[in-house]
């Protein structure tokens, strides 16, 4: 055995069973950070399937986020609307460690399935909710979706351009931003558990999730003013310039000089060190009284050369700068690929695909190798022999009558 074999070590979630009923983003996002990490992830999807599965037959991108989403776990359903489907919860219960969902407040309580009545059967039980606005307060019952959650946050009142409406941030973040929050919950109460050897409830909202994300500066300027901070566009917040998008000979650059020896280097860069000792542009605060002039001899530089190269001679210069990318482009990064943070995947449905690996890296473990979303209920024979015993034959009986 060679030595970089035998320096490698389990996965850090190998051996922890998790019951996934996580939906959509928020849910299912967490407990792929745990697949990816080792941990044995049961999905568990109503006999219709979750919302965007269900989604599926339209095409487009719902496919992808499946495949995304759930790769490396296994999937079974159980309907908890009817009680053999529920006992066949309980059953499960006392094998897992975490059980996780993100489901409107109340859900699992009202089916008689709620953390209380889990726990009783597995004190060790982690049991973790994902909500839009958290499992208390006024606005809990609120329907959440990520634009909502974007809109009650102030993310959206902050986003687009000065004098415009509000804009959503592109991507579901608070979705997102919502499941990492919800894994490092899970974390820490599996750590707290090694020492107590009892089990908790953890809840996180979206709108909690994102809220800190206005520290970067625009909530500070509210604090500080006690006025609404403007809606910048690509522009910094911050009396700092230049910090914006500009135009490339094939697409757009960003550009952000924090410091002042970054508008040196950038005006180095561009061969026009004489900008150094200019009055107009000598300081932050001078480039940014005459900010249309500043960006003007940054575009009139920066349009005319491919965004790559003006990445490259930005990089070398040490200005903090990066092409702004197509997802066409991002998936076919080198840099990415490199890190085995992408990965190219046959799926027996999508075929070849290229999808995202887990951001974390554990010293000593390969990055987890994706293996394929599973289809509805797809190791509902596999899941329920290894951990109940049950015969082929009395699975089918659960399917004919519905609780599967």
């Amino acid at each position: 055995m060679d030595s970089e074999a035998q320096n490698k070590v389990d996965p850090p979630l190998k051996g922890i069973r998790v019951l996934d009923f996580g939906q959509v983003y928020q849910g299912p996002y967490a407990t792929y950070l745990m697949a990816q990490a080792g941990a044995d992830v049961i999905k568990i999807e109503a006999p219709t399937g979750e919302p965007l599965r269900q989604r599926e037959v339209r095409g487009g991108a719902a496919v992808f986020q499946m495949g995304m989403l759930n790769a490396n776990k296994r999937a079974i359903t159980l309907d908890l609307k009817t009680e053999k489907g529920k006992q066949l919860l309980r059953d499960l219960v006392p094998h897992m460690d975490i059980l996780l969902e993100n489901f409107t407040p109340g859900v699992m309580d009202r089916l008689g399935v709620g953390v209380e009545a889990l726990q009783k059967i597995n004190p060790r039980l982690i049991y973790a909710s994902g909500t839009g606005y958290g499992l208390s307060g006024p606005d809990k019952d609120a329907m959440a979706m990520d634009i909502t959650v974007q809109a009650m946050s102030g993310i959206m009142s902050v986003t687009g351009e000065d004098g415009g409406p509000p804009v959503r941030v592109g991507p579901a973040i608070a979705d997102f931003m919502g499941g990492i929050h919800l894994y490092s919950g899970v974390m820490t109460a599996l750590y707290e558990r090694e020492r107590t050897g009892k089990g908790r409830l953890v809840e996180v909202s979206m709108l909690e999730s994102v809220y800190p994300t206005l520290a970067s500066g625009l909530g500070a300027m509210h604090e500080n003013n006690g006025e609404v901070p403007p809606r910048p566009g690509n522009r910094g917040a911050l009396n700092t310039a230049p910090y914006s998008v500009f135009k490339a000979a094939d697409g757009y650059i960003s550009i952000f000089c924090l410091k002042e020896n970054h508008w040196t280097n950038l005006c180095n860069a561009m061969s026009q060190p004489e900008l150094i000792t200019d009055s107009r542009f000598a300081t932050s605060e001078a480039r940014a009284q005459n900010l249309e002039l500043t960006e003007l001899q940054v575009t009139n530089w920066s349009s005319q050369l491919p965004k790559d190269e003006v990445f490259r001679l930005l990089c070398e210069h040490r200005v903090p700068a990066a092409p702004v990318r197509t997802m066409k482009e991002v998936s076919a990064s080198e840099h990415m690929f490199a890190r085995d943070s992408l990965q190219k995947l046959n799926h027996p449905d999508l075929g070849e695909v290229t999808l995202p690996t887990s951001p974390l890296r554990y010293q000593g473990t390969p990055q987890t190798k994706l293996t394929p979303s599973p289809r509805l209920g797809q190791h509902n024979h596999e899941v329920l022999a290894e951990l109940l015993d049950l015969s082929a034959d009395q699975v089918d009986q659960l399917r004919a009558e519905g609780a599967i």
